[in-house]
Order: C-alpha cells, then sequence, then structure tokens
C-alpha cells in the first residue's frame, strides 16, 4: 500500500507501508508518466511535475495511487530578474526582488546554476522550486550576515518581540541565509542543494570565541504550515535547519550534510514547535542529526510552549552525536514523540535525552516511543542523562555535580514514561543503556521489550553520557540509576563485559 505524504504544484511525495527501517527488502520500481524510479527506500518522491494536473505513479509490489497536483497563480524564473547563476556574481538582490514581487499562490524556479546569495527573507503563500543542478550557495563574507537582537520590545505596548534565539536563549546572532519571520504557507521544493558554504570561510574557526551566534541555514520563526521537500542542505556556519515556535512543519525525503567534525552542525532542530513530520530524510553532521527543544528556562517561563506532537520516521541518521536528541535546551517540554521505521549508523548515540538541575519544573518529557528502529555501529543506543553539562555558566557547580538528594523545587525537570519496542542493535562499543535520573525526580518510567544488543568484536570505550565525574565504558550492559518503573521485556544483551542489568535505585523492576 502507498500512503500520500504531500502534494504540492510540481513534486509529491510518497510512503510505502510496512514495518521496515528505512529501507525495503530489495529494489523496487516507481513509474508515474514518463518517469521511472529504481528505488530500495519506504519514502519517495516525484519532481517536475506540472501544475493542476492528475498522475498516477505505480511502484512496484506495492499497488498505485492516483493523485491531481495543485494549481498555482504563475512560475517565474529568478533569472527574468537578473540573476546570473554563475556561481561568482552577487545575486542576492535579484533573488530578493524576485521574492518580493512573486504573487501569493506563486513559484520562483531557478534554473541550473550556481546562485551566490547573501541572506533571504522568505514570504508567505510562495514556492521556491529548487531542481537538481541547482544551487544557492551562501556567502562567505561575515558583513553580509545582518546581526539581529534576540528579543525586541514593542515601543508601544512594552511586551516582547521574537526575533529568535541560539541554544535556547534570546541572544544576538546573525541572520540566517534563508529565514521567514512570522509567516505562512511556505514550500521549498526541488532536488537542488542550499549549500552554507562554511566550509570556504571561517565561520567554523574557534566558534567558542563568537560572541554573536552564527547563522542557521533555514531558520523558520513563529511560522506555520511549511514543506520543505526533497533538497539538500549543507555546509551551514551553525544548525541546518531551525524552525523556532513554529507549528504544521514537514520535512521530507530530503538530505543535510556536514563533515563530521564540523561544529554544532545539527541537521534538524525544531524549537517549541506543534505539529513537526521528519520523514524519509537522511542526515550526516558534526552534532545531533535531529535535537528536539523548547529553550531555556527564561523562555520556557515566559512562553509555555513545549515540543510537542513530532513524527520522526523511515530515517537515517549518520555519524552524529545523537540520532535522536531531546535537549538540552528543554525548558518548555517536550511532548508525545513518537519515532519508528529509523535506521542510525555509527552515530554516538541512538536516543539522547539530555536535561539537568535548573531546566525547571515545565522541563517535562513524557510520551516518548521508539519502535521498528535498528542501530548499527551505535556507541550506546539509549541514553537518558538528566545530568548533562554542557553549554550552561553553573556546570560544574555543587548544585549540578551533588549526588545527594536534593529538594524538589521550582527548577527540577521531569522525565516521564518512555517505551523502546521491537529495536534491534548491533555493533554497540560503550554500552547498551546508560539512564542516569536525578536522585530527587527519577525517571518515572521506561520500558524495552523485544530489543536485541550485540557488540562489535572492536569495541571502542568512550564515555555514555555527558556529565560530570564521568567514567568510561566498553562493552556495558544496561545500566539504570534512579529509575521509578522499569520494565524490560525480552531483552538480549549478547557479548557485553560484566553484568547485563545493573539497577541502582530503580523502584519497581519487572523483568521478564
Amino acid at each position: 500500500m502507498i500512503n500520500t505524504l504531500y502534494i504540492g504544484s510540481v513534486s509529491a511525495c510518497f510512503e510505502l507501508e510496512n514495518t521496515l527501517a528505512y529501507r525495503t527488502d530489495g529494489h523496487y520500481s516507481v513509474k508515474c508518466g514518463d518517469k521511472e524510479l529504481d528505488l530500495d527506500t519506504n519514502v519517495f518522491s516525484l519532481f517536475g511535475l506540472k501544475p493542476d494536473t492528475e498522475y498516477t505513479a505505480e511502484a512496484s509490489g506495492y499497488g498505485s495511487v492516483t493523485f491531481r497536483t495543485k494549481p498555482e497563480t504563475c512560475a517565474v524564473s529568478v533569472k527574468d530578474f537578473g540573476a546570473k547563476g554563475d556561481g561568482v556574481t552577487d545575486d542576492t538582490q535579484s533573488i530578493q526582488t524576485a521574492i518580493n514581487c512573486l504573487p501569493a499562490g506563486g513559484r520562483l524556479y531557478f534554473p541550473e546554476g550556481v546562485y551566490y546569495t547573501a541572506p533571504l527573507a522568505l514570504k508567505s503563500h510562495i514556492t521556491l522550486d529548487i531542481p537538481e543542478k541547482a544551487v544557492l550557495l551562501g556567502n562567505t563574507d561575515k558583513t553580509r550576515y545582518p546581526v539581529i537582537p534576540g528579543e525586541l520590545t514593542d515601543i508601544n505596548t512594552g511586551e516582547a518581540v521574537q526575533t529568535g534565539a541560539w541554544e535556547g536563549n534570546p541572544v544576538p546572532m546573525h541572520q540566517s541565509l534563508i529565514f521567514a519571520e512570522y509567516a505562512e504557507d511556505i514550500r521549498i521544493v526541488g532536488k537542488g542543494v542550499i549549500d552554507g558554504n562554511a566550509q570556504n570561510s571561517d565561520w567554523w574557526v574557534n566558534v567558542k570565541e563568537y560572541t554573536v551566534a552564527r547563522p542557521r541555514l533555514l531558520f523558520f520563526n513563529r511560522c506555520k504550515d511549511i514543506t520543505v521537500h526533497g533538497i539538500t542542505a549543507q555546509n551551514s556556519a551553525s544548525w541546518q535547519l531551525h524552525p523556532y515556535f513554529s507549528q504544521k512543519l514537514d520535512f521530507l525525503d530530503l538530505a543535510v550534510n556536514a563533515p563530521k567534525d564540523s561544529p554544532n552542525t545539527d541537521a534538524l532542530d525544531p524549537e517549541a514547535c506543534d505539529e513537526v513530520n521528519i520523514i524519509g530524510c537522511r542526515f550526516s553532521v558534526g552534532d545531533d542529526c535531529i535535537a528536539i527543544k523548547s529553550g531555556k528556562i527564561e523562555l520556557a517561563q515566559k512562553y509555555k510552549t513545549p515540543a510537542s506532537r513530532h513524527t520522526i520516521r523511515n530515517c537515517l541518521m549518520q555519524f552524529g552525536h545523537g540520532a535522536v536528541t531531546l535537549g538540552s535546551e528543554m525548558a518548555g517540554g517536550v511532548r508525545d514523540l513518537t519515532v519508528e521505521r529509523c535506521l542510525f549508523y555509527r552515530t554516538d548515540r541512538g536516543i539522547r535525552i539530555k536535561t539537568r538541575r535548573g531546566r525547571g519544573k515545565l522541563a517535562v518529557i513524557d510520551g516518548v516511543v521508539f519502535e521498528n528502529v535498528k542501530m548499527d555501529g551505535v556507541m550506546t543506543p539509549i541514553v537518558m542523562n538528566m545530568w548533562y553539562n554542557c553549554c550552561d555558566p553553573d556546570r560544574y557547580s555543587e548544585y549540578n555535580t551533588t549526588r545527594e538528594k536534593l529538594p524538589v523545587d521550582d527548577r527540577t525537570p521531569y522525565l516521564g514514561k518512555f517505551t523502546f519496542r521491537d529495536m534491534e542493535c548491533t555493533n554497540c562499543h560503550v554500552a547498551a543503556c546508560y539512564c542516569d535520573g536525578l536522585p530527587e525526580m527519577p525517571i518515572a518510567e521506561i520500558t524495552l521489550e523485544n530489543v536485541t544488543f550485540t557488540y562489535d568484536p572492536n569495541a571502542e570505550e568512550g564515555y555514555p553520557s555527558m556529565k560530570n565525574n564521568n567514567v568510561k565504558l566498553r562493552r556495558a550492559g544496561m545500566y539504570f540509576d534512579n529509575v521509578g518503573k522499569l520494565t524490560v521485556r525480552n531483552v538480549r544483551v549478547e557479548g557485553c563485559d560484566g553484568d547485563e542489568l545493573m539497577a541502582n535505585n530503580v523502584g519497581e523492576l519487572i523483568r521478564e
């Protein structure tokens, strides 16, 4: 059976219904008009379609689907506005003028070429069509990326006006290459490339010395109904895709790339967003592949907006620090996350939860389900760390290091119910699981069901989590500390050194 994920004016995205992780069991063909594709992934896309036209797509072994593309008001070429696309000429003004002039419901088309550009502002009700062999290439001149404040004050009401944030705080930042603020109904589609060009600049040099946050590649602030379909996003100065306080977001069949040693190049970090679908995507970056966030405590207390209703499905995560990360800036909470039919390959961690004392009482993570997930070469597949010690001024304070039970107060975070089922984790290195709660606020409930862990014969030792007073491990089993209820049902740990299960300060343990 074929499920429809997205129908636009010139592209469409579909998903095969099965229980496999990311890839099908063998190749299959897709035929649609004069298009024929040979594929082996559960998600497939069609590009270069005509608007307001009926099509039938047939996938061998899975049936067919008939659909009609959306109408559009017009389609214009960016070259009609003077863009050269030669990779040398600064095309910023031409592209921005074209965006400004595009009618609602219109599509801006980028013919084959390399469009050298500084930051571009999008507006509502438009489509950017970036087909194969078209590249938007970021300008390497830092002065072309204006500095904007993280938060302004309305001179009439005195209320805050949000312009963005970096690592959970509303601080000054360089404008992102492609950005939209308070906009809706935006589509960025095609098999082309948006390249931040940081590899040819000095954005990745001495990053801890920056007093103004580096630009993101794509940034959406308080937007609604956004679709990014098919493109390759790569080489951002920092995070690649960063939707912020936005709703109804679809990231479909896209690729996000950065060198393994590039700093803070997270692939996709939705922050305080609602209804986010990340389906059929491929991530290979220098930091977390997906990091779901909701700000630090100041933003959380002011806006009380959790990250909610996120679905991650049929994705491939490679080489990042975490395949799917929650936090560490999650003071607004994370609720209702489903991760299924994904493949994690050689990431440091599979599921990576990062929180700490001081995130606050709104920092509630609850309703997290992982199922039908395969991991290969992941150092530690499951990490839940309530002692995260990075990126905060008080990281080494007694408050954040003592293992003594402290009073529960307005600064105490909470981890609720987590379910991991039908997972196969092969070639692990450091540990199978490492779940470390707070003595005053144990992780409420963890369930592992139908899960297998095996180890790389040449496993490397490493730190399972980032915390103070850390100890390196190698081929360790499942470690749990400060957990309210732990259920381990039909779980196999093969080849670990030492005990398969280490459960300390666990209120209720069920092992079947």
